[in-house]
C-alpha cells in the first residue's frame, strides 16, 4: 500500500529531512513500512515508498505520532532496547504484519528504536545490515538534534530565569526568548504539595526534570525555568483560560509521573515582559495557600485564593510588627489558655455569624444567654469595644490568623 509524505513533518531540529530520508531508504530494501522512534514511542520519521507493506498499527502510529501504548509492545521495546542486533518479533494481532526492530544507540546510551514491517519474505542478511546501518545513521541524525534542543532549553531556561528576578530590559527578554512584540503571556507555578512531601529538594528537582519534557512535548514555544521550589512555565500568545486547560493537563500527567500530589498557579495574562517578576510573586501567594492544604484546588489563580492571601499577608505583617496587635485581643488568648475560659472562640462564632445570637450560640453549643454573657464579659475584662465596627474587623482578623496558626 502506498503511503504518501504528510504535509506538515514534525520539526527535529533540521534533521527532519534526513531521517525521513534515511526511512526511505530502508524500506525500499526491506519492502515494508519503516518507522523511527524515539524513547517515548514518538515516530520521528517514516517511510513513505509506493508499495510498501503497512498495517494498521504502523498506520495509527504515523497519524497520531506516537505507537499507542499496549502492554505486550512495552515487553518487545524493552527486548529491542536491551539486544545487541536485529530482533525478529511476533505478530501481536491477526491482522499485524510481521516486525523487525533494532536499538538506536550512541554508545552505550539508548536513543531510540527503528522498526521495520518486513517485505514479502523474511527479512535476510542484506536487510539486517541495512537496518543496522541505518540505526547507527539515526544515532548520529537524533544525538545532533538532542544537542540542539538541549542548548537552546537552557538558554531559555536562562532566559526567563533572569526576567522572573527582574533582569534584563524588556527588549532583551523579548529577544531572549523568542516573544513577539506586544505578545500577551500568561506565566505558570508547578509546586509539590507541601503536606507529607519533602518539598526541599528531590520532589522539586524530579518536577523539574518531568516538566521540561511534558513542556517540551506539549508547547514548542513554553519556557521553562525553576526558581526555588517552584517550576515556572512561560506561554506566550495564551490566556488565562488556555493556561488554566494547559495547566490542569500538565498537573494531571506530572502528578501521574512522579507520583506526587502538585499544586499549579495561573497568573493573570500580562503583555510586558518587565511585570514578570510581579507575575511570579502573585504565583509565590497562590501556591503558597494551595499546597499547604489537601482542600485547596489543583490549579488556581488568584482570584480563586484571594481572600486567603490576603490574610497570609495580614499575617506576616503582624510578624514582622507584632505591637499592631490589639493588646486586649492578645490578653483574652492568654486568659483562655490560663483558665480554659472560651471568650476569643465566642467572639469569633459571633462575628462569623455576623452578630447573630443565636446562630452563634448554636454553633458553639450553648444557651444564647450564655453567649451574651461571654460577650459582655469580654468588652468588661479586656476593653473590646465590640459596637465598633472597626475593632469588630480587627478583632476578627486578629482571632482568625491566631486559629490558623
Amino acid at each position: 500500500m502506498e503511503m504518501t509524505d504528510p504535509p506538515n513533518q514534525p520539526d527535529l531540529g533540521g534533521t527532519s529531512e534526513e531521517l525521513f530520508a534515511l526511512a526511505n531508504a530502508v524500506a525500499a530494501v526491506i519492502g515494508g513500512s519503516v518507522a523511527i522512534e524515539d524513547l517515548d514511542h514518538r515516530v520521528l520519521a517514516y517511510s513513505s515508498i509506493p508499495g510498501q507493506r503497512i498495517d494498521e498499527l504502523r498506520r495509527r502510529g504515523i497519524l497520531e505520532r506516537r505507537v499507542p501504548d499496549e502492554p505486550e509492545q512495552q515487553r518487545q521495546y524493552r527486548e529491542v532496547l536491551g539486544a545487541p542486533g536485529v530482533v525478529r518479533l511476533p505478530v501481536l494481532s491477526p491482522d499485524e504484519l510481521p516486525r523487525v526492530a533494532a536499538a538506536v544507540r550512541a554508545g552505550d546510551l539508548p536513543l531510540g528504536t527503528i522498526w521495520a514491517i518486513e517485505g514479502e519474505g523474511p527479512l535476510d542478511a542484506s536487510g539486517d545490515r541495512a537496518l543496522l546501518d541505518a540505526a547507527r545513521l539515526a544515532a548520529l541524525h537524533m544525538l545532533r538534534r538532542r544537542s540542539s534542543a538541549e542548548l537552546d532549553l537552557r538558554a531559555r531556561e536562562d532566559a526567563l530565569r533572569a526576567a522572573l528576578r527582574g533582569e534584563g530590559t524588556p527588549q532583551e527578554i523579548r529577544f531572549q526568548l523568542g516573544l513577539a512584540e506586544r505578545s500577551r503571556m500568561t506565566l505558570l507555578g508547578f509546586a509539590p504539595a507541601a503536606y507529607g512531601v519533602d518539598r526541599t529538594g528531590p520532589a522539586v528537582v524530579r518536577l523539574a526534570a518531568a516538566a521540561a519534557r511534558h513542556w517540551a512535548a506539549v508547547h514548542h514555544e513554553a519556557a521553562v525555568a525553576t526558581t526555588g521550589r517552584t517550576v515556572h512555565v512561560l506561554l506566550p500568545q495564551a490566556g488565562a483560560a488556555e493556561a488554566r486547560r494547559l495547566g490542569e493537563q500538565a498537573v494531571a500527567a506530572l502528578s501521574r509521573t512522579l507520583e506526587t500530589p502538585l499544586r499549579a498557579a495561573v497568573s493573570r495574562p500580562a503583555d510586558d515582559p518587565a511585570e514578570l517578576p510581579v507575575l511570579r510573586a502573585e504565583l509565590a501567594d497562590i501556591l503558597r495557600v494551595t499546597t499547604a492544604s489537601p482542600d485547596a484546588p489543583v490549579v488556581a489563580a488568584l482570584t480563586d485564593v484571594h481572600a486567603r492571601v490576603l490574610l497570609l499577608h495580614c499575617a506576616d505583617e503582624l510578624a514582622r510588627r507584632p505591637r499592631l496587635r490589639h493588646p486586649g485581643i492578645e490578653a483574652m488568648r492568654a486568659h483562655d489558655r490560663g483558665r480554659h475560659t472560651d471568650y476569643a472562640a465566642s467572639v469569633v462564632a459571633w462575628l462569623d455569624a455576623v452578630g447573630n445570637v443565636g446562630e452563634a450560640a448554636q454553633r458553639l453549643t450553648v444557651h444564647p444567654n450564655t453567649l451574651k454573657y461571654r460577650l459582655r464579659r469580654a468588652r468588661e475584662l479586656f476593653g473590646l469595644d465590640l459596637d465598633d465596627p472597626d475593632v469588630r474587623l480587627s478583632c476578627w482578623l486578629q482571632l482568625r490568623l491566631a486559629e490558623q496558626e
